[in-house]
């Protein structure tokens, strides 16, 4: 055991009671922007509590409700998508399809109609509605950003996750098809071949990787997918070893760069920038779950374990995690725009600390 078993316990507790705080607390700065930026022109409410950033949170207390056997937590969740459905969800894109990927993970768990009904609509709207790229990449288009001809490494958590295991529970081939595809042709134009990192993204329509940002948390989401995705689907052979080659490329990268303290800043390869708390709890998360499955050496375990002083010491006594940075659209030009934005509590700052303390847990 590498710390207090109860005092992670705790932290875990008061991380799941204050994420639904943060759940239901509108994202102002969004919301005001989506007034006169959203493409679908739909109602702009639809997005006040479905949106990626509710997404990734959701996911982390569905996690936790599973592993810690807590039917309240479960319950909440229920509760949630219920009331949201009825309502009416948003327009369907690459952000909005967050949330999607737990209500998967519910109707795999329940079998139950409405989210079954739900679930397939959002899985054959990827196949057949979403904008593509030359190479037919799914376009990273946004409530309120069309982003032509753009991949983003955001985009495999968002989406494609959730099609993968909708592949799983309907034994759908072509959705796990895609899904595959997605993962690969991402890996292609978005990985760093000297450092092995993951670039923010990538575009067609100009051939570059923008400011070539190694941003921090848009890595964290390669982290966690892919040990997510080979826990979720059964890929082999020469696709399997793929996927694992290029997470083991990528953590060894993030061993290098890794802080003294043993955070990560939001800029990977650059000290001068700000040490940032989801992408290191990302990092973490994926770094040991990976260690846990057999997909990487145990000699990583303590590259992730590393992360957890610092961490336990950014959780507020009322469960808030510290030093988290708000969501962040493509450096197109600099790199020193990711310096610039702000830090600020998030729902997916909460969920990504849990993560990682459900691993950190394991141990």
């Amino acid at each position: 055991m590498v710390a207090d078993n109860k005092e992670i316990m705790a932290k875990l507790e008061i991380l799941a009671q204050s994420f639904q705080k943060f759940l239901f607390e509108d994202d102002e700065q969004f919301l005001e922007n989506m007034k006169t930026k959203n493409l679908a022109g739909d109602d702009v409410s639809r997005y006040q509590h479905w949106e990626w950033t509710q997404g990734v949170g959701l996911y982390g207390l569905y996690q936790m409700a599973h592993e810690l056997g807590r039917n309240d937590y479960v319950d909440f969740l229920h509760s949630f998508y219920d009331k949201e459905i009825s309502l009416g969800l948003p327009a369907k894109n690459v952000n909005t399809c967050a949330p999607l990927l737990t209500l998967a993970f519910l109707l795999k768990d329940t079998g139950k109609t409405e989210y079954k009904k739900v679930c397939h609509e959002w899985a054959e709207a990827i196949m057949h509605d979403f904008a593509r790229t030359e190479e037919d990449g799914i376009q990273h288009r946004t409530s309120d950003s069309e982003n032509t001809g753009e991949l983003w490494d955001d985009t495999l958590f968002m989406t494609v996750m959730f099609l993968a295991l909708m592949g799983e529970i309907e034994d759908n081939d072509e959705y796990r098809e895609e899904a595959r595809y997605q993962f690969l042709l991402h890996i292609k134009y978005l990985v760093d071949h000297e450092t092995g990192l993951l670039y923010h993204g990538w575009t067609f329509e100009g051939h570059h990787n923008f400011a070539r940002a190694l941003w921090g948390r848009g890595n964290c989401w390669f982290t966690i997918a892919i040990p997510e995705y080979l826990d979720i689907a059964n890929v082999t052979g020469a696709d399997r070893k793929f996927l694992v080659e290029a997470f083991l490329q990528q953590v060894k990268a993030l061993e290098k760069y890794q802080d003294e303290g043993g955070m990560w800043h939001t800029l990977v390869d650059d000290e001068t920038s700000y040490l940032e708390a989801s992408a290191t709890c990302g990092f973490a998360y994926g770094i040991l779950k990976a260690v846990r499955m057999g997909i990487i050496d145990e000699k990583f375990r303590e590259v992730g374990i590393k992360a957890l002083k610092p961490m336990l010491g950014l959780i507020d006594p009322d469960g808030t995690v510290n030093q988290v940075s708000y969501g962040t659209p493509m450096g197109r030009v600099s790199k020193d725009f990711y310096k610039e934005i702000e830090i600020k509590p998030m729902p997916y700052g909460q969920a990504l600390a849990m993560l990682f303390l459900l691993e950190i847990h394991k141990i």
